[in-house]
């Protein structure tokens, strides 16, 4: 299988988060061929066009890691029906300069949890909507909206409930076969 270097964005800056605990428990159900890193979105600066005259240390690097990563997952809970502005943040500073983004031709992974009844459904919808005007190639089935209770994700980052983890293997194995599409 070929080898992969995905991001992963986790729209929650809580070490703690309820989708921190769900973007690894999703590593560990990816090939051992894929390696992932966590791009920090936490140390970029507000976007300003003004400090592309002089962009910041941070986000030069984060943009040069976006460059060399093969994919991302999006793991991102829902604030008033939409994504943390830490995620647009990044979205935009690695977008930019135009016809130089990071994040174009590439697929994506949505997913998120929380202990609402709809999860984060009306984030993926907003966020999709985004990633496909910056180019990107969501995954556009199976969707996973989790909806997270204690103990659903264990100590060694491990799906605890079977049919939980059954179904975040079919959205993992859907990601791979979308992956594989870009060799």
């Amino acid at each position: 299988m070929t080898e992969k270097r995905l991001g992963v964005v986790v729209g929650s800056l809580r070490r703690d988060s309820m989708n921190r605990k769900l973007a690894r428990a999703l590593v560990k159900l990816a090939p051992d061929t894929f390696h992932f890193e966590y791009p920090d979105i936490a140390v970029l600066p507000h976007y300003n066009q003004d400090l592309e005259a002089d962009v910041p240390e941070a986000v030069q690097a984060f943009r040069e890691q976006l460059h060399s990563l093969d994919g991302f997952m999006f793991v991102v809970p829902e604030y008033n029906r939409g994504m943390p502005g830490v995620v647009k943040n990044a979205l935009d500073w690695g977008s930019r300069p135009k016809g130089h983004s990071g994040w174009a031709g590439k697929p994506a992974l949505l997913t998120g949890a929380s202990a609402g009844a709809i999860s984060t459904a009306a984030m993926q919808v907003h966020l999709r909507a985004i990633l496909s005007s910056m180019g990107m190639y969501p995954l556009g089935e199976p969707e996973a909206y989790i909806r997270y209770h204690d103990g659903l994700i264990g100590e060694n980052h491990e799906v605890t409930v079977e049919g939980t983890r059954g179904f975040l293997q079919l959205v993992m194995d859907g990601f791979v076969e979308l992956l594989h599409r870009f060799d």
